[in-house]
């Protein structure tokens, strides 16, 4: 039982920490379209994009994980 639940407590720090990326790129993205700076802002948007997808499948495994 000890070691599903630290299965799933990494699971849960993963996401937390891609969900934490996605959002320090987001905002990366906003600081670049404040200046104007679009090619930056791109950047920026797409690898907060990978960050929320690498995020929503780690709280998947991370939710199925702890319902188990």
């Amino acid at each position: 039982m000890m070691s599903i639940s630290n299965e799933a407590s990494g699971l849960h720090q993963q996401a937390a920490s891609d969900h934490e990326a996605a959002a320090k790129h987001h905002k990366s993205a906003m600081d670049s379209h404040n200046k104007n700076n679009i090619s930056e802002a791109k950047e920026n948007a797409k690898k907060a994009m990978e960050a929320c997808n690498s995020a929503q499948k780690k709280s998947e495994s991370a939710c199925s994980s702890t319902e188990k």
